[in-house]
């Protein structure tokens, strides 16, 4: 399986609502960018160490990676390698005494462990294709200015969150929503293709 190596380049509420997350992948060595659909506690959880915030006592992620330190092995890399009916497959690659176990997960735990052991994330190249997109092409954009930057990938997110629920529409044959939230990529000067 070809895999492309990936960041987090943010999170964001879904335009979708309901109390979900998008997170935000990004090609380390490319433009193209992927959305996750992901639940409330998940994104707080990666919020945490992107914001390097150390609660009190250890979280869930916290404790999973303990555990995996105490008994002696070790998180190699995650990888998000399959989505079928709108649902993204990842597993953790663990060594353990040298022997390698993959174990499944969902992309948001698995993602959540792969920050806390600072681990490569990474996406096979079918998965990409299939759900990646890359980003509207822009002004060029002062360094300086952050808070542009900042506004920057929120659109990205909402456009990615938009696209995610365009596709699940288109594959759902549910074309009146479907063109309702092309019109809306389409105000946001994102492309629907």
């Amino acid at each position: 399986m070809h895999k492309i190596e990936c960041e987090v380049l943010g999170l964001s509420t879904s335009p979708a609502g309901g109390g979900a997350y998008v997170l935000l992948l990004k090609e380390v060595d490319g433009e193209r960018k992927l959305p996750i659909i992901i639940g409330h506690f998940e994104a707080q959880s990666m919020a945490f160490v992107i914001e390097k915030y150390q609660p009190e006592r250890p979280g869930t992620y916290d404790l999973l990676k303990s555990m995996i330190d105490n008994l002696g092995a070790t998180c190699v890399e995650v990888v998000i390698h399959e989505l079928l009916n709108n649902t993204y497959y990842a597993n953790i690659v663990l060594d353990v005494s040298g022997f390698t176990n993959e174990v499944d997960a969902r992309p948001s735990d698995a993602i959540n462990l792969a920050l806390r052991c600072q681990v490569p994330i990474y996406v096979a190249e079918k998965v990409m294709e299939e759900a990646g997109f890359y980003p509207a092409k822009e002004p060029a954009k002062d360094p300086e200015n952050e808070e542009v930057t900042e506004r920057s990938t929120i659109r990205e997110t909402k456009l990615a969150a938009l696209q995610d629920k365009l596709r699940e529409l288109l594959e759902n044959e549910d074309y009146e929503q479907a063109a309702k939230i092309r019109d809306e990529i389409t105000k946001l000067g994102g492309s629907s293709n």
